[in-house]
């Protein structure tokens, strides 16, 4: 592949990657409502499940996800409902517990499984691969196949490069929500509400 082609494509996955989004929003909650390393793990977890999209549109199956209205609603509102949950489990947090430190040791391990779940519930994820790979795949002696998964892997590393980064700035607005006691108190309500606004945008997003 043509070094011209590889670099305009990691400038777009740039560009598209910073844009407000389910995934980033989701680094940002975790981030802001545990610390850095939550994110990071979370981080881990939606870029373990973006090999699962990759992969998908590579072979095809994104196509077909896409083309069957039943298959594509499923995993939409199965996605959504998950987020909804994690929202609900948020509201009903004890906002002692973030204000005073006294959480309990995170499970890091959840928080990548949560990651990779919900990458993976929302199909948009996957047609998004499925418009945007092949616009980036030239004539050459590497089969088409192999070009699309050389393009994904680009976008998953520069994604979790920069999903740390917002994972670190995210954690120095958590220590200043913090230092704002009334604003503190809530922070189990912000959760939830990033929660509820990721929910429902994966809900209401069309093909």
């Amino acid at each position: 592949m043509e070094t011209i082609v590889i670099l305009s494509f990691l400038g777009v996955a740039i560009f598209l990657t910073l844009m407000p989004g389910p995934d980033n929003l989701f680094v940002i909650v975790q981030s802001i409502s545990q610390n850095k390393k939550a994110g990071i793990a979370t981080a881990l977890g939606l870029c373990t499940g973006l090999i699962v999209h990759i992969t998908a549109a590579t072979i095809g199956i994104s196509a077909m996800v896409y083309q069957s209205t039943l298959a594509f609603s499923l995993v939409k509102y199965t996605g959504a409902a998950y987020l909804l949950f994690l929202a609900w489990q948020s509201f009903k947090e004890n906002e002692s517990v973030l204000i005073n430190g006294n959480q309990k040791s995170l499970n890091y391990k959840s928080l990548y499984r949560k990651g990779i779940l919900m990458n993976i519930l929302n199909p948009k994820v996957s047609i998004f691969f499925l418009a945007l790979l092949p616009q980036f795949v030239v004539k050459s002696n590497i089969n088409i196949s192999i070009q699309m998964f050389i393009l994904g892997t680009i976008f998953l590393v520069q994604a979790l490069f920069i999903f740390i980064i917002i994972s670190v700035f995210s954690e120095k607005v958590r220590h200043l929500l913090l230092s704002k006691p009334f604003l503190a108190k809530r922070m189990n309500l912000f959760k939830g509400l990033l929660l509820v606004l990721i929910g429902l945008q994966i809900a209401f997003s069309q093909k």
